[in-house]
């Protein structure tokens, strides 16, 4: 399943060129597109909007500090099997002794062990060309996880564990798989060549406010100026978690709805629950409401 054109974005995600193309040569190649960059470059909707915009089937995995390729690939329900080798027993014994009564197993058969394999999102995608698999936040898997996926990707063949049952992609059929990056640590060397590489760049203002006219087309122009440029203010600050374009998106949603146009309001912050989200930084909060963003402007080396 060959793509034959660039995803140019959606109505609700402005696509950049250069990451158009590297998504473009991920899927003609058939190879993994690994996102790195920091919170709110667009990383994860990449994967989502291009599904929505395909109609195709995607399917999502948040990794965490306790996520295993198995995990991704299969589980197998012991205890359903045990549960129905019991019932086996029980029916067995209560028709030899003349009882009309059965427990019912929805058909389900001890002895064949696929009726308990219960396929993993990277095997269901594997099993479903043209998907799309979102690997979200990889840097945040145990070492194993990656050298792990590593093998499965470049075989790309599945093997369920208990059945032996193999799970692969033909050429032309892998699905299209995005895995995402935060880089809170760096990931093995291997994996990293066996993917096609893109690292986002936050969006410099003049984007940001494309972005901003993209989910906010009424907005009033002078306050979604005013809020773009406090808010790459604000990120320029000694602040313990940078806000970023899902925040901002938040804080001019809020400035529309309450219609606040006033600079002095934007200036110190109005709406600064959807911006400021780390306690570490309430006192250079306070100091912004009180007296305007310059103020904290001209004290931000050192911590508060």
């Amino acid at each position: 399943m060959k793509p034959d054109s660039f995803f140019k974005g959606t109505p609700t995600y402005l696509l950049d060129e250069k990451l158009a193309e590297a998504f473009h040569i991920a899927r003609l190649l058939e190879k993994p597109l690994l996102l790195e960059g920091e919170p709110g470059t667009g990383k994860t909707k990449l994967a989502q909007e291009f599904a929505i915009q395909e109609g195709r089937q995607i399917f999502e995995v948040p990794i965490t500090s306790e996520s295993k390729v198995s995990q991704l690939v299969s589980r197998f329900d012991e205890v359903q099997r045990l549960m129905d080798a019991q019932a086996a027993i029980a029916n067995a014994q209560m028709k030899q002794a003349g009882i009309d009564m059965e427990i019912d197993t929805a058909g389900r058969k001890v002895d064949q062990l696929e009726q308990y394999v219960h396929l993993g999102p990277l095997a269901e995608s594997f099993a479903n060309p043209g998907s799309v698999m979102l690997l979200d936040e990889i840097d945040k898997a145990p070492r194993e996880l990656p050298n792990n996926l590593l093998f499965l990707l470049s075989e790309r063949k599945i093997v369920i564990p208990e059945t032996q049952q193999v799970i692969s992609c033909e050429p032309g059929k892998m699905p299209v798989i995005v895995i995402t990056s935060n880089h809170e640590q760096d990931l093995p060397a291997p994996f990293i060549r066996r993917c096609i590489y893109m690292y986002i760049e936050f969006p410099p203002p003049e984007r940001m406010r494309e972005i901003v006219r993209m989910h906010h087309p009424g907005a009033n122009e002078n306050m979604v100026k005013a809020a773009i440029e406090i808010f790459y203010q604000l990120r320029e600050l000694n602040l313990t978690r940078k806000p970023s374009t899902g925040e901002i998106l938040d804080w001019i949603a809020y400035l529309v709805r309450e219609n606040i146009q006033s600079l002095k309001d934007i200036e110190r912050l109005k709406g600064a629950q959807t911006l400021v989200k780390h306690r570490d930084d309430r006192e250079l909060l306070q100091l912004i409401q009180e007296k305007g963003i310059s103020s904290a402007s001209q004290v931000k080396s050192g911590r508060w």
